[in-house]
C-alpha cells in the first residue's frame, strides 16, 4: 500500500470540467461570471463547478484574473482537438429521443450525406429527435446547450470529434479552431 488515492496529489479532469471550461469559452466577455451563475446555466451545484474550475486552472485550461476564471484558448482548442476525445469517448446507445448533436446539429447539420440515417441525439425527454444516442459528457448537457446556441455548437462539433467519419472529425476540428481563437 505504498501508493494509494490519498497520496496521489495529481488532478484528474471530468468530463463535466470540460463542460464548465466550454461554457465560459462562450461566456459574454461584459457579463458577470458567478459561480452560481454557472451552477444555474449548466445545471450543476456550485460546490460541483467551484469544484471543476480548481481542476481546469490545476489543468491550465483555465486560468484565474481577479477572481474570474478565464479560458486559455489556445490550450482549450488543443485538448478539445487532441485529447478529450480520447479522455472523454463516445458512448453510443440505443435509438431514442433526444436533442441532435455531432452532424444533427449546428452547424455541421447538412454539410454531410448522411442519407437516410437519423441524427445522433443525447437522449432527452425534451428532444424533438429520434436517433440513435450518444451520451453527453454530462447529464445536463441537453438542457444547457438548448438554452446557449454558441455551447450547442462546441458541445455538438466535439461530438463530431468523438463519434464522427474521418471528413467530419476534419471540418469539426475545423470548425472547432475557428470558436476557439481568441
Amino acid at each position: 500500500e505504498m501508493y494509494s488515492r490519498k497520496t496521489n496529489p495529481q488532478p484528474v479532469l471530468k468530463p463535466q470540467d470540460l463542460l464548465i471550461v466550454l461554457k465560459l469559452c462562450v461566456w459574454p466577455k461584459d457579463r458577470k461570471v458567478t459561480y452560481d451563475l454557472l451552477a444555474g446555466k449548466l445545471g450543476m451545484t456550485k460546490s460541483e463547478v467551484q469544484a471543476g474550475v480548481r481542476r481546469a486552472v490545476a489543468s491550465r485550461l483555465l486560468r484565474m484574473v481577479d477572481g474570474r476564471p478565464v479560458p486559455l484558448l489556445e490550450a482549450v482548442r488543443e485538448f478539445v482537438e487532441s485529447g478529450a476525445p480520447y479522455a472523454f469517448p463516445a458512448m453510443r446507445g440505443e435509438v431514442s429521443r433526444g436533442v441532435p448533436t455531432s452532424v444533427g446539429a449546428a452547424p455541421l447539420k447538412g454539410a454531410f450525406n448522411v442519407g437516410n440515417e437519423p441524427p445522433p441525439v443525447w437522449p432527452s425527454a425534451d428532444g424533438t429527435a429520434r436517433g440513435p444516442s450518444i451520451s453527453p459528457i454530462y447529464p445536463s448537457v441537453p438542457h444547457a446547450a438548448v438554452h446557449d446556441s454558441k455551447l450547442y455548437e462546441l458541445l455538438a462539433l466535439f461530438d463530431a470529434l468523438r463519434d464522427g467519419r474521418a471528413r467530419e472529425r476534419q471540418v469539426a476540428r475545423k470548425l472547432l479552431g475557428e470558436r476557439l481563437t481568441g
